[in-house]
């Protein structure tokens, strides 16, 4: 396994260096100036010329990405032109939330996409089948959004059994942190989980038609042990595959719904640092979250490599 983590490093290294060139130009090619939203609408173009000057916003591209580029080698991420407050300490405030959120999600992911998978691709009852592939169907045309204002009417509204706004933090208090964050992860992992059951459910039916079940059941395994030992764990390898890729999609889908439910996490930083220009949060954030889902995709691949022994990391 190390020797695999130290094969991966130059690619790793390759695609952070990319996102960081793609981080610090995609703000500057989006309209509005940082320093003439600093100045206000009544400035005038002296002072918003004195306001660049002050953020280093008038030095080459080249200049500012180098020294941007130091400051992440030496645990400085800048300074929010929106706010006047340290990159780090910004997101230090809103990283809770969004990491509580997206940890719930990925473990609902997980549940219900295997779950849900292992129902069709195991079930012998028609009306089983149907059932999972309907709720497979219906999730894979629903997006998150959806998801959570329907959440937001049926156990917010109708029946009011958990709040549909606000937060509160699960380190502070558990029971009521995981009311408020129950109805957020439902509708962000919901949606995602159904391609991740629709693989599972496909591989688990490819599984049953090979020559090796065929002679565990003519040698009188019995059903159940067939299905777990033999079919599940050699079914679960794309699945595992999706909840990394999609383990990206939850950061990125958290944006949405933090804005739905009114969550204070990094997807409302982000909405409003784009919406003020403020390029030094906007870098930190997109770096950020391609790191998160390079973590994850190795994670991945060394979980696939212990369910599966036919695969060797390295080789």
């Amino acid at each position: 396994m190390i020797r695999y983590l130290i094969q991966r490093i130059p690619s790793v290294v390759l695609v952070l260096l990319a996102t960081s060139v793609i981080a610090f130009l995609l703000p500057r090619l989006a309209p509005g100036d940082p320093a003439a939203v600093i100045a206000g609408p009544e400035a005038t173009p002296e002072t918003i010329a004195a306001i660049r000057v002050q953020l280093g916003l008038d030095q080459p591209l080249v200049t500012q990405y180098l020294r941007w580029m130091g400051g992440l080698f030496t645990g400085d991420l800048g300074r929010s032109f929106q706010y006047g407050r340290p990159v780090a300490e910004l997101i230090a405030t809103r990283v809770e939330s969004t990491v509580e959120l997206a940890v719930l999600a990925g473990l609902f992911l997980a549940l219900f996409g295997i779950g849900l998978g292992v129902l069709a691709g195991s079930a012998r009852s028609r009306w089983s089948r149907v059932f999972a592939d309907a709720a497979n169907t219906g999730l894979l045309a629903a997006p998150p959004f959806l998801v959570g204002l329907l959440l937001i009417l049926v156990f917010g509204v109708a029946i009011q059994l958990l709040p549909i706004s606000g937060e509160m933090s699960v380190l502070q208090s558990p029971d009521l942190g995981m009311q408020y964050l129950l109805l957020p992860a439902l509708a962000l992992a919901l949606p995602m989980s159904a391609g991740v059951a629709r693989l599972v459910q496909t591989s688990m039916l490819a599984v049953r038609e090979e020559d090796f079940v065929d002679l565990a059941v003519a040698k009188g395994v019995p059903s159940r042990r067939i299905s777990v030992r033999h079919v599940l764990r050699n079914s679960l390898g794309p699945g595992v595959v999706a909840i990394g890729i999609r383990f990206g999609d939850l950061l990125a889908g958290a944006v949405v719904i933090e804005a739905i439910f009114a969550r204070n996490g990094l997807g409302q930083l982000a909405v409003s640092a784009a919406q003020s220009a403020d390029y030094a949060v906007i870098q930190v954030l997109i770096v950020g979250t391609v790191l998160i889902a390079v973590i994850a995709q190795l994670l991945t691949e060394i979980t696939l490599a212990v369910l599966d022994p036919r695969i060797r990391l390295g080789q």
